[in-house]
């Protein structure tokens, strides 16, 4: 009786303010939630968690040292995928990315590669950015992946000094030189030999999140892993 009236107040309230999916904007209905069945259905996901040799951390490597890398989706331009990220990032949706980092943490909690990892760090925005957007996206990726993985959210570990420019429409070696030397590290209370988790919400020529690993490396005795939402 109890779970009938919730359904029926829930529709009453779909009325007035009606819940969209995240992925194509269509009203959900009362079973979904954040996305429509036919957008988790048609989701690129990569799976790339379950083999070291994958297109992520290919990209990568000779640039990081890095132990893992994975990307839980593909991106492509006027996808689903891209109206995802697009909502997380402009459109003040980060529960989003909350819910897909919950969603991928299940997955990587399977995988022996990610069962050591003892933090999960977020590439963080400037704080010119971040007051602006009013919120960290990959952050919000990273508490998801926390609280499936059961494995604590550092945001004090990792800071970004400089604000950049826009990185769209640079060449990819302009990329790299736009984030060089932008972050910085607060290793106190760091433990030795920690395995960290560097999370962020997309992966394009990989410069901001090599930086931002690079940092950790130099500063902390650490090995670093790397997982992100979404690969372009």
């Amino acid at each position: 009786m109890k779970s009938e009236l919730n359904k029926l107040f829930s529709d009453f309230v779909s009325i007035f303010f009606p819940r969209e999916c995240g992925c194509c904007s269509c009203v959900l209905k009362y079973q979904e939630k954040f996305i429509c069945i036919a957008c988790d259905f048609h989701l690129p996901y990569t799976n790339f968690h379950e083999y070291s040799d994958n297109d992520t951390a290919r990209q990568l490597w000779g640039k990081a040292p890095v132990e893992e890398a994975c990307s839980f989706l593909l991106m492509q331009k006027d996808s689903r995928v891209e109206h995802l990220i697009y909502q997380i990032k402009y459109n003040n949706q980060p529960f989003l990315a909350e819910y897909f980092g919950y969603l991928y943490g299940l997955k990587l909690i399977e995988v022996k590669a990610y069962q050591d990892i003892d933090c999960i760090v977020p590439v963080p925005l400037h704080k010119s950015k971040l007051r602006k957007r009013g919120y960290n996206q990959s952050t919000y990726f990273g508490r998801g992946l926390s609280r499936a993985m059961e494995i604590p959210l550092r945001e004090d570990i990792l800071v970004r000094k400089k604000a950049t420019i826009s990185q769209t429409g640079k060449g990819r070696l302009d990329r790299y030189e736009n984030v060089s030397d932008i972050f910085d590290c607060q290793a106190t209370g760091v433990p030795a030999n920690v395995h960290i988790l560097l999370v962020d919400d997309v992966l394009t020529t990989g410069a901001t999140i090599v930086s931002a690993a690079l940092t950790l490396l130099d500063a902390v005795d650490c090995r670093v892993s790397i997982a992100t939402l979404a690969r372009a």
